[in-house]
């Protein structure tokens, strides 16, 4: 049994899902994963349950209805991984923007550094993407500096969706009371844990845009977290954050 559960959710990835399986699954470390698939039509899921026979007990599907969104679909994946005995759970694309070699990285910084929330960051030594147009890259650069403007929040990265998470950071959380699906769930979970005082270490990463597939952002994405940091910081100034005492299996 590993400790930590990667979720990766998918809409149409089937040029990518298996071998992003594969590779997790090389890793020196032991990696669960659990693939949140939103009714794909290319077939995504049939890949995933082929894999799931060559890796029992390692490799989950939960299926939905259809495309729901980012934040609902980890939401998800966070529900279903306390429901069972994961110390550590990871959000990752599944189109290798996340180069699971940082995987490990991510869990070292919890499980032998003693932090709470380690996030992937682009943005620590300057700018690390790669093939983005660089309308993209200000765009998101400069998104982090506005939500750091407005929050007040010490962290570089603001919108990266590439996160572990300590078990007692998710089971403190009210899920179901996270309120958005795209670049502002990121940013609202990362600010939630950082009101309540886990503590965030960045780890530097490189991000490189999907060369497979097809890309799910769109700009109201983008509108969704302008306007979403506003509310949060509206919100903030009317809510007690308060850690929770987890409910942590013996």
């Amino acid at each position: 049994m590993s400790d930590t559960l990667v979720i990766i959710p998918t809409f149409n990835e089937k040029e990518n899902i298996e071998k992003i399986i594969r590779k997790v699954f090389s890793l020196p470390k032991e990696f669960h994963v659990l693939i949140v698939e939103d009714n794909s039509p290319d077939g995504t899921a049939d890949i995933v349950k082929r894999l799931m026979k060559e890796f029992p007990d390692k490799l989950f599907i939960h299926e939905r209805k259809g495309k729901l969104g980012l934040g609902t679909a980890y939401i998800a994946g966070f529900k279903w991984a306390l429901e069972r005995d994961y110390k550590y759970v990871n959000e990752m694309d599944a189109d290798f923007s996340h180069n699971p070699d940082d995987l490990l990285r991510l869990y070292d910084a919890l499980a032998k550094d003693g932090n709470d929330v380690s996030i992937g960051s682009r943005y620590i030594k300057g700018v690390n993407v790669v093939n983005w147009p660089m309308s993209r890259i200000l765009m998101s650069y400069f998104a982090s500096v506005y939500v750091r403007m407005i929050t007040g929040m010490k962290v570089q990265d603001t919108t990266a969706g590439f996160v572990c998470y300590r078990r007692e950071v998710l089971e403190s959380f009210d899920l179901d009371k996270i309120k958005f699906i795209g670049y502002a769930f990121q940013i609202e979970m990362k600010f939630t844990a950082w009101k309540m005082g886990y503590k965030i270490k960045e780890v530097d990463v490189v991000f490189t845009d999907r060369t497979e597939g097809t890309s799910k952002m769109s700009g109201g994405i983008f509108k969704e977290a302008i306007f979403g940091v506003m509310q949060l910081r509206l919100r903030s100034m009317f809510k007690k954050y308060k850690k929770a005492t987890p409910n942590v299996p013996a």
